[in-house]
């Protein structure tokens, strides 16, 4: 164990008296025995040694630094509105998707046109951004919430199982799909349902609301996300839910020639790509509200498209590269980050259509990702306004909670005295 500052300062305090008068063979000694001791290095000795004998008084605690500040307040004020706009992503998400991002935004006049202002914001680095948007991320809580998801053992022998290491090469059309509850806290009754899709190879999301877990409602639900995505649907990859498992689903499947596969029971890694959208996709657009209204499902399901705009076009993001365990220590890397979309034309231009790829491009180039926030805002304010008027809900028992819980099969019966 090292010696304390006090302590190293006591040190050196006890060199001070034989330093003025000693030869230059003793103050090599002196500073030998001062850098053995104390552990620094010679050049800050020597500076210690000066400062001590120019009056400085080594006790006293050193006054705080202005800090010096590379970027003024309208940088970081640009900074924030790109921020917002995209709804709170990290540095290294952020940072990428400036130059687009930023041109869009002075294109439409959300930023002001000072070169100056915009060199600036183009040039910082991702823990800059990290360092500066710090005050404006706290208060920031995520929530959790519960699964809603139970198994169907119908058809499970016949539909082939995919793990997370097999789709380490795939090619766009192979999607990760799965159903995210409006519950509330209470999954009593009816209420509805989100179901996300996701392209494994490029990142590219689309969502819609669906008013149960039917396998018929969930089916149609599913024909409708297929014609949202910009390439042709070759596989779909889902848990065990008995939403996924019944043969309505398999049968349109097996109609559209396409890949049914399934995860492992248990382990949500094996649809890792959609589990982590549905929180920043659904959740943070939608909360953890009940909602259970035909109102409420038309709210929901004009959010998903124009926020499917925003987030495939203008937010970019990453992919892992290579992951390393050396003992206890896992070592990741990932990939620069990168919109959906440019994935798509860069790594996959054939998969789209030459009139397709035209129009992504012109929305990307025309669209005002500012006022795609504040439409998104504008609903996420209704939905928000119809759950406080619902109130708090109230968890319920369930009607065959008897049953849930065996208390029937547990507890033998009893007979009349």
């Amino acid at each position: 164990m090292g010696l304390s500052m006090g302590q190293r300062k006591a040190v050196l305090k006890s060199q001070l008296d034989a330093w003025p008068k000693a030869s230059r063979a003793e103050r090599s000694v002196i500073l030998d025995h001062v850098v053995a001791v104390n552990g620094w290095h010679r050049d800050h000795a020597r500076k210690m040694i000066r400062q001590a004998l120019a009056g400085r008084d080594l006790d006293a605690a050193r006054a705080a630094r202005d800090p010096v500040l590379t970027y003024g307040p309208e940088v970081i004020e640009a900074l924030v509105t790109c921020w917002a706009v995209l709804d709170g992503p990290t540095g290294k998400l952020l940072a990428p998707a400036l130059p687009e991002l930023v041109a869009s935004l002075i294109a439409h006049a959300e930023l002001p046109a000072d070169p100056g202002i915009i060199d600036a914001l183009l040039a910082m680095s991702p823990a800059t951004i990290d360092r500066r948007l710090k005050p404006y991320r706290s208060g920031l809580v995520a929530g959790k919430g519960r699964s809603m998801t139970r198994p169907g053992s119908l058809l499970k022998s016949s539909i082939p199982l995919k793990t997370w290491h097999e789709w380490s090469d795939t090619t766009p059309g192979f999607i990760e799909i799965d159903l995210v509850s409006h519950d509330g806290g209470d999954n009593n009754g009816h209420f509805h349902y989100t179901l996300d899709a996701t392209d494994v190879a490029t990142g590219w999301t689309e969502a819609i609301t669906v008013s149960s877990k039917g396998e018929r409602v969930v089916a149609a639900g599913l024909g409708q996300l297929q014609l949202r995505f910009p390439f042709a649907v070759l596989g779909i990859h889902s848990d065990n839910g008995s939403e996924f498992i019944n043969h309505h689903l398999r049968t349109w499947c097996t109609d559209r020639h396409i890949t049914f596969t399934r995860g492992r029971p248990n382990h949500k890694n094996d649809q890792a790509h959609v589990e982590q959208k549905n929180w920043t996709e659904v959740r943070k657009s939608a909360g953890y509200y009940r909602y259970d209204t035909p109102r409420e499902l038309a709210l929901l399901n004009q959010i998903w498209p124009i926020q499917s705009q925003l987030r495939n076009l203008y937010l970019p993001q990453q992919k892992l590269v290579s992951k390393t365990r050396v003992g206890a220590t896992v070592t990741k890397k990932y990939d620069k980050g990168a919109t959906p979309l440019t994935r798509l034309l860069r790594d996959h231009p054939h998969r789209v259509d030459p009139h397709d790829q035209r129009n992504l491009t012109t929305t990307r180039e025309t669209s005002n990702p500012a006022q795609i926030r504040r439409d998104i805002a504008l609903i996420q304010a209704n939905l928000t306004e119809l759950a406080r008027r619902r109130g708090i809900v109230q968890t319920r028992r369930k009607a065959n909670a008897t049953y849930l819980n065996k208390t029937k099969i547990s507890n033998p019966p009893k007979r009349a005295s």
